[in-house]
């Protein structure tokens, strides 16, 4: 019989044992549901058996893996569940189109009236499913019997994605008598899917659920209009366009379309950071606040807002906040006694408030720049006075957090905030997280730049993840105007770089099964040469070749 290290203990179990019953063994060594196991550093679903002697954890709700498979569960659930409310009949697309806060936002189109009424219908249907404890059942299908079986029930989304597949066969999941394709593992049963909740919000509603801290708990909701807005408009531009998924896209690219698409995503991103400088400019303000998580492209935005600024005759100066860091002896540690280079005390910000203070006034001030390899802050004859047409754009992590720039009035302070926010789904049900657009991002940038290991930058990415939810992310909605760096086509052009770094990922590696996920999400797209990318695209400060010192 295959032996089974699962800690510090050894067990045997007979070939064949489901993975769900050992993990219903050691159920009660935790406090939140097992969903998937770990067998040799592989992710496996609970129905899946044991073969051999292996070495098994446990993932739960609180990891990633495991809070990645219960909200695409609990997407499955709900799509059953809406379709058994108001009839498959009535329902032509329900369509999960981004992230917000603490759940998912969803879109329904056919012969249905969205209310409160019908949603507390719904989850009442979800909650019977649920402890009917019904199997979502796995089978793999032949790709072009997939396609004509998704083709017949409407779901065109999938037959697109699918027509772009290399892989001979897919998984498909049955909850009942409907049929779904999902990226990624599942739940086992619906049995696992205990806490949701349906809410009322602007065209769609909220599908509600926990977060990986609090497991089983549904937190508040809390609109975050500003950030809804400018989600919403970067999906309705992706329909304009006629790219609003993965095979849309490829679709534009094997019909030799993909120029165009470059060149009208870039005219519009240029168009909107031009209606910001009009902003700043009617303003009258001297001090411009840009703040964003990693990778958003913070730099490359500030040296074209910048360009766009003295277009209106103004003279913008730069400033990285990072030159007033403290000297790194200086900087607080995190938990884990490492220093921690996101918290605001790592900045001087006395010294800051000083220095933009004396800059207001009309005075001559000599500005650092931060050594980072000594790790110290330096004064090298960096003067600078503004005068009437002068004016500050600041770069940093805590630009929008008033503790920043405490002593400098609101009124002479214009914010920005900036990030990638992806408006391409997978398919209809199938999002693709904003986080991994940036993770991508910032490995073809470590790698290029820094010359660091995909291994590396997916080790310090929950670190990096922890310091934006805490430095970065309650303070959007202070921003004055929203900018949203992401592009229809970014994936495909970033592809090429990340696949071989991604596939240098060690196979007995922790980071192995991250890599391993984010390959398999590449392969959904055709990739396209980088050559007609232009040399000021944000994209550029990824892949190199940028206009710009990036």
């Amino acid at each position: 019989m295959p032996e089974v290290r699962i800690g510090s203990e050894i067990k045997t179990y007979p070939q064949g044992t489901a993975y769900a019953e050992i993990a219903e063994e050691y159920q009660k060594n935790y406090e939140n549901d097992i969903l998937l196991v770990s067998v040799n550093g592989r992710l496996r679903e609970l129905h899946k058996t044991l073969q051999k002697d292996c070495q098994m954890e446990f993932i739960t709700a609180a990891d990633t893996a495991g809070y990645l498979a219960y909200q695409r569960s609990a997407v499955f659930l709900m799509m059953k569940a809406f379709q058994n409310v108001a009839g498959r009949e009535n329902v032509k697309n329900i369509t999960v189109c981004f992230s917000v806060e603490n759940g998912l936002y969803v879109e329904v189109e056919g012969r249905v009236t969205l209310s409160q009424e019908l949603l507390d219908r719904v989850k009442a249907e979800m909650k019977r499913l649920s402890e009917q404890d019904l199997p979502l059942q796995k089978r793999s299908e032949n790709t072009d019997e997939a396609m004509d079986h998704f083709q017949e029930q409407g779901m065109y989304d999938k037959a697109r994605l699918f027509n772009y597949r290399r892989a001979s066969r897919v998984n498909v999941y049955r909850l009942g008598d409907y049929d779904d394709y999902f990226y990624g593992y599942m739940v086992m049963s619906t049995r696992y899917l205990k806490y949701f909740d349906l809410q009322m919000y602007e065209e769609g509603f909220i599908l509600r659920l926990p977060n990986k801290k609090q497991p089983k708990a549904i937190q508040p909701f809390h609109p975050q209009k500003k950030l809804f807005d400018v989600q919403q408009e970067a999906e309705k531009l992706g329909h304009k366009l006629g790219v609003f998924d993965v095979g849309t896209l490829n679709d534009t690219i094997a019909q030799g379309r993909m120029n165009d698409l470059i060149l009208m995503q870039e005219a519009l991103q240029e168009k909107k950071i031009g209606d910001i400088a009009e902003q700043i400019h009617e303003s009258g303000r001297k001090l411009v606040m840009i703040a964003g998580p990693s990778s958003s492209g913070k730099t490359t935005f500030s040296h074209r807002l910048s360009i766009q600024l003295g277009a209106l005759g103004l003279k913008p100066h730069p400033i990285a906040v990072d030159n007033y860091f403290v000297n790194r002896v200086d900087s607080p540690r995190d938990e884990n006694g490492n220093y921690d280079y996101e918290a605001l005390n790592c900045i001087d910000v006395k010294q800051f408030n000083e220095d933009m203070e004396a800059l207001l006034a009309g005075k001559r001030v000599e500005l650092p720049v931060y050594n980072f390899v000594k790790g110290e802050r330096e004064y090298k004859g960096d003067f600078l006075q503004l005068g009437a047409e002068d004016i500050l754009v600041i770069e940093g992590i805590h630009c929008l957090n008033d503790d920043l720039s405490y002593s400098l009035p609101r009124d002479k302070k214009f914010k920005i905030y900036i990030s990638a926010l992806t408006q391409l789904n997978i398919d209809d049900h199938n999002r693709v997280p904003t986080t991994d657009g940036r993770l991508i991002r910032r490995m073809v940038r470590d790698a290029r730049t820094r010359g660091a290991s995909a291994q590396d930058t997916i080790r310090m990415w929950d670190s990096v993840r922890r310091g934006e939810e805490r430095n970065i992310f309650p303070y959007q909605e202070e921003a004055d105007a929203m900018f949203n760096s992401a592009f229809l086509y970014e994936l495909s052009v970033l592809k090429q770089y990340a696949e071989p770094i991604l596939y240098s990922v060690p196979r007995d590696s922790a980071e192995y099964n991250e890599a391993k996920r984010l390959l398999k999400f590449l392969d959904y797209f055709l990739g396209v040469s980088s050559e007609q990318v232009p040399h000021n695209s944000i994209v550029r400060e990824f892949i190199g070749g940028s206009c710009f010192k990036v």
